[in-house]
């Protein structure tokens, strides 16, 4: 039994509004039914979206009359109240569902609003991912009726007085249709437990029971989930079990860095399909087999602008400035890093998502993700920022009565898994170990998905107290000395290689 027939017929391709070729035009058709829909609602009334509706210049007028956001702004502006259980604040009707997604400095979790419409669009464009797979060579379409193993949240969401609080893939899950529910694993009893080692002893429990076509997740989890069924039952690789097992849809955080170690247990290759799925809406995914990228979704629910990632619209410290030049569609380069503003069926209204995005072919909208605009340190979907990182130093120095000017993080292999390695500058006297357990203990508190990562792949924390002359001297070897010089809250890459070189003496300042 399949799903759904990857042979469309014309008339459900054209009602799924499947890609053609002219995004402008689209994303001009998203954003006028995005203000039609939400034009009474007491956003679209102070912004006037009837006078924006009117105009014959639709996008410019947007912009010049609707401010843009970012979350603190828009939560504080105008999201807490329908957490109060207000109608018809940013989009029509009563806010019924929100996801929680990794938090800032002001609190462990961000409020994201998740509406029936929003849903709507993210099953769509999930559609129409799977009817992509008409573009893959050489793929066994029987596996795609096989079970999907989707390892996610919670759908034993939280309920408050006015609304239900969840991690998106639970709240996604819960309200799956009723026709994808034989195709669902690990079905709803499991999928409830919000115990992460308990779920996954459980999915280790049934594996036998289960013919499994697609795995959907994060990498990390993924992959320890199949090295304990491995493990359980003495198996070579997993398709001793599941021979069936086709296709990975991951997304969140690159997936090469598991590779290697990933394919190690498979019996058979995989066939890999990225997507680009936030809490706040379905926004790209990858189209055809092979590709570099990720198409973006520019005719069902998200209405998108593009922000050059650059000092003219951003500050030092990933701040974007109040009214940046923000780019339609059709206006982007290839190869330039652009920061991601989104409007939405959820009342998400040029909205800063976070994201700098880099165009590999305009035409098709092909794109890849290349940073957060705030310098995320995400190896494994934990979503640490450097408001996390400074509202934890901040708390443990005044805690241990010490002064940390300096401090860096990188995130370095712990055998099959991933560690984060502190250093710390400091001159006063301080017990090391307990200056790590107590970083640790303040991001888990900051940070859901730093918590949760603790007790899956993010499996050490290591820390370094140096003094902060060896700081110093490491910028003067860069020949980064000068007020407009920062020391780098997190490290990669060739900055990485060269603090290593340092610390072993290799690297001498000049």
């Amino acid at each position: 039994m399949a799903i759904i027939d990857i042979n469309v017929p014309q008339s459900i391709a054209k009602a799924l509004r499947l890609p053609q070729n002219n995004p402008r035009r689209q994303q001009k058709n998203v954003l006028k039914k995005l203000l039609r829909k939400a034009r009474f609602t007491e956003f679209g009334q102070q912004y006037r979206f009837d006078d924006i509706l009117s105009s014959n210049h639709l996008e410019k007028k947007f912009q010049e009359l609707v401010p843009t956001f970012n979350y603190n702004s828009i939560y504080k502006k105008w999201w807490h109240r329908t957490l109060e259980g207000v109608p018809d604040v940013c989009w029509p009707g009563k806010i019924k569902y929100y996801a929680l997604s990794s938090g800032t400095s002001e609190a462990a979790s961000k409020f994201i609003p998740i509406t029936n419409d929003l849903l709507r669009g993210n099953k769509i464009v999930m559609i129409k991912q799977l009817l992509s797979l008409r573009n893959y060579e050489d793929i066994p379409f029987a596996s795609v009726g096989k079970g999907w193993l989707t390892l996610g949240g919670s759908t034993d969401l939280q309920k408050n007085s006015d609304y239900y609080s969840g991690d998106l893939s639970g709240i996604t899950a819960k309200k799956a249709p009723f026709w994808f529910q034989p195709f669902y694993k690990p079905g709803k009893k499991i999928a409830k437990e919000k115990n992460w080692n308990k779920k996954l002893e459980d999915i280790v429990d049934k594996a036998p029971q289960w013919d499994i076509g697609f795995v959907v997740g994060v990498p990390a989890w993924i992959q320890m989930c199949i090295e304990m069924i491995v493990e359980r039952y003495q198996l070579n690789n997993i398709h001793e079990l599941w021979p069936n097992l086709a296709f990975f849809v991951h997304g969140g955080v690159s997936f090469e860095p598991y590779k290697k170690g990933f394919e190690k247990l498979l019996g058979k290759p995989l066939t890999y399909i990225e997507t680009y799925l936030a809490s706040e809406g379905f926004i790209a995914y990858q189209d055809k087999q092979y590709a570099k990228g990720m198409r973006l979704v520019t005719n069902e629910h998200i209405f998108m602008e593009f922000v050059p990632f650059d000092e003219n619209n951003f500050d030092s410290n990933g701040d974007m400035i109040d009214n940046p030049e923000a780019l339609m569609i059709d206006e982007v380069e290839e190869g330039k890093d652009y920061a991601l503003l989104i409007s939405t069926s959820a009342g998400t209204w040029r909205y800063l998502l976070g994201d700098t995005l880099r165009f590999l072919d305009k035409e098709k909208c092909e794109i890849v993700i290349t940073r957060r605009t705030k310098h995320f340190l995400s190896l494994v979907g934990e979503h640490l920022s450097i408001e996390n990182m400074n509202k934890a130093v901040q708390l443990v120095s005044q805690e241990f009565n010490i002064s940390i000017p300096e401090f860096t993080v990188a995130g370095v292999p712990f055998g099959n898994f991933f560690a984060h390695h502190w250093y710390i500058a400091c001159n006063d006297v301080v017990n090391k170990e307990k200056l790590r357990i107590m970083i640790d203990e303040k991001l888990k508190e900051l940070n859901d998905d730093y918590a949760v990562e603790r007790k899956s792949a993010l499996k050490e924390v290591f820390l370094d107290v140096l003094s902060e002359e060896q700081f110093m001297l490491f910028m003067k070897a860069k020949g980064k000395v000068g007020g407009q010089h920062k020391f780098p809250r997190v490290l990669k890459g060739k900055m990485l290689e060269d603090w290593q070189r340092f610390l072993k003496g290799e690297l001498k300042p000049v």
